[in-house]
């Protein structure tokens, strides 16, 4: 019964071709609660095309608010558009050259504001940007299953399993959220571990282990399916530089 209402409501049909007195009753106070009954009478009790309600809304009176839009003005199309032949730019001069503008930050040819503000700071080529992870997420991880504790968990394990985002940055390291009830007996290899995080491992009967792991040794550790799909072989382990060795307990395996 919904379908033939809205058939007959929506495509402008007669009363006449509802079936039934209620068919007939509905359609006449869903009309006359939505458009009102003289648009009823006008619209539905016709035939169907003698008379379109400009009220209501179809794909070919679809349009945009009066002022929302506008025209653009052309340029260089005679002195009547008042943007004629010079379109707006003057006579000669930089700015009325196309390709004209100067670089961002050119100031004339005086010593721009970059360059006059001293440096502050400076660039560590050593730094690294590891990945944090409290020991009452890892946790919760081996509490749900997520991880299996009867093996060596790598940081492969924690970004597959979803204990740390998928871009770990240069790796992961163990913080020591959540030492007080630490409980589990695991295997840990990661980048770095925090004093407090370490001892509360090592209390539990587990052991951590700091593995060193550029760039593209950590691709291969955590994403292998990579270098099959390029068609390239896994890269072997690569040396942690002399400054950073000290901070690694063992070169990470591939």
């Amino acid at each position: 019964m919904l379908r033939q209402l809205a058939d007959i409501c929506l495509q402008g049909r007669s009363l006449a071709a509802a079936e039934s007195p209620g068919l007939r009753a509905a359609v006449l106070s869903f009309q006359n609660f939505v458009i009102g009954p003289d648009a009823v009478k006008r619209y539905f009790c016709s035939s169907p095309g003698a008379y379109e309600d400009e009220n209501l809304i179809r794909l070919n009176n679809l349009r945009d608010n009066p002022g929302a839009t506008h025209q653009y003005r052309r340029v260089g199309r005679g002195i009547g558009s008042s943007k004629g032949k010079t379109s707006g730019r003057g006579h000669k001069g930089q700015k009325s050259r196309s390709g004209g503008a100067p670089k961002l930050g050119f100031e004339g040819g005086q010593t721009p504001m970059r360059l006059r503000v001293p440096k502050r700071g400076f660039h560590n080529p050593f730094s690294r940007t590891y990945h944090p992870l409290n020991l009452d997420r890892l946790s919760a991880w081996l509490d749900s299953g997520r991880l299996d504790p009867s093996k060596i968990i790598t940081m492969k394990d924690l970004r597959d399993s979803g204990a740390v985002r998928r871009d770990i940055g240069n790796g992961v390291k163990i913080l020591g959220s959540g030492s007080d009830s630490f409980a589990w007996n695991v295997k840990l290899e990661v980048s770095q571990v925090s004093r407090k995080a370490k001892e509360a491992i090592e209390k539990a009967g587990g052991e951590v282990t700091t593995v060193y792991y550029n760039a593209l040794g950590l691709r291969a550790l955590t994403r292998p399916e990579w270098f099959e799909k390029k068609g390239r072989r896994i890269p072997k382990p690569a040396r942690p530089p002399p400054k950073l060795a000290p901070k690694f307990d063992r070169i990470g395996s591939l």
